[in-house]
């Protein structure tokens, strides 16, 4: 079976995820090419499972310190290149096109009626999972974003829902250091974030950002995004502060890592992973940079881990036996290998507590 794996390459919770899949899919003896979008290539780093991918400007959000600009996402994207990056792309000789909420290739097979399945967190939001009221031309643009013929949407918990346990690499923690943190704040400003750590001196935070390379501030350094790295300082760390993206939450209680989070403000899907980790239990939120929060939360215990099962290997033997099995079948399989150390709190309805301290 011939492939199409398209990636939204726009931040790196997309990649972490293709990370764990795209070797399951290969083991299976899949014949795999990848399409990512959203980003220069040059700005893409360890980037050597993925082979001579294609590279494609695709769509992004534009974003300014922490908050989602609607009207400079609609008027940056350059759509009629989306467009001829679409209909360029050949998707004739190809079995089956996965996206993970790619719009490219979905689009592309789409318009030429090739087979296609969508594997991603957008795609739970089809369900009755945790979402936040309004924003409804946030949800109209996810579900036409990356339209497919199947949807496979994944979350930290099912829900009573068909949709899978999160899509990660296998990892294990290490010895923690009670005092470090990690700090991935991709939509915030370098200046912001030390601001906001400076007065904790007691703590060693180690802050991940779009830089050239590494600076040290006293308690505070500031490293480019490594892969590698990245996920050894995660795996010793005591807790992580972040924005409210899926996949890295999701590596944080598979670790159990405790979370302080601020959404996105303005943006549907951030929001929604907040309003859900406060259900469950599993975070601290917060809408702005708050200090009085912030030091409250560095004296909090840390989280239990959530062993969720080997969700890649799974979809790829589904994939590669045709997909007969039924979703809703597929999914049950999986959550009853999980035994959650949390329950679902359902008093908060749709409505975000911010400064709640778990």
């Amino acid at each position: 079976m011939r492939i199409l794996y398209g990636i939204q390459g726009t931040g790196n919770g997309h990649l972490t995820r293709a990370r764990a899949l795209l070797p399951a899919l290969l083991a299976e003896n899949l014949d795999v090419d990848c399409v990512l979008t959203g980003r220069p290539r040059k700005d893409y780093f360890n980037m050597e499972l993925f082979g001579d991918f294609a590279c494609y400007s695709g769509l992004s959000l534009v974003t300014e310190r922490g908050q989602l600009k609607s009207w400079k996402t609609f008027s940056d994207n350059n759509l009629l290149q989306f467009w001829r990056d679409l209909t360029a792309l050949n998707v004739h000789n190809y079995d089956l096109v996965i996206s993970d909420f790619e719009p490219v290739t979905a689009w592309a097979a789409k318009l030429r009626k090739i087979p296609s399945l969508g594997i991603s967190h957008q795609s739970a939001f089809a369900y009755a999972v945790p979402s936040v009221r309004g924003f409804g031309p946030s949800r109209f643009l996810m579900q036409r974003f990356a339209p497919v013929d199947t949807a496979v949407g994944l979350h930290w918990h099912h829900f009573s829902q068909p949709i899978m346990p999160p899509l990660i690499e296998r990892l294990s923690p290490g010895r923690v250091v009670h005092n470090k943190i990690v700090v991935y704040m991709g939509f915030e400003a370098i200046d912001d974030i030390r601001s906001f750590l400076a007065p904790f001196t007691d703590f060693r935070f180690c802050v991940y950002a779009k830089v050239g390379g590494e600076s040290n501030y006293g308690h505070v350094t500031v490293k480019p995004f490594s892969y590698g790295e990245f996920h050894r300082d995660l795996s010793d760390c005591f807790g992580v502060i972040s924005n409210a993206g899926f996949e890295l939450a999701s590596e944080c209680l598979v670790l159990g890592k405790k979370l302080l989070v601020k959404p996105l403000l303005g943006q549907f899907e951030q929001l929604s992973n907040a309003l859900a980790l406060q259900a469950l239990n599993r975070a601290t939120i917060i809408q702005e940079l708050d200090q009085k929060i912030l030091g409250k939360w560095l004296q909090q215990p840390g989280h239990a881990r959530i062993a969720y099962p080997e969700v890649a290997a799974a979809l790829a033997l589904w994939i590669r036996d045709g997909r007969r099995q039924e979703l809703r079948d597929l999914a049950d399989s999986l959550w009853s290998q999980c035994n959650f150390p949390f329950e679902i709190d359902t008093k908060f309805g749709r409505s975000l507590l911010p400064g709640m301290i778990s």
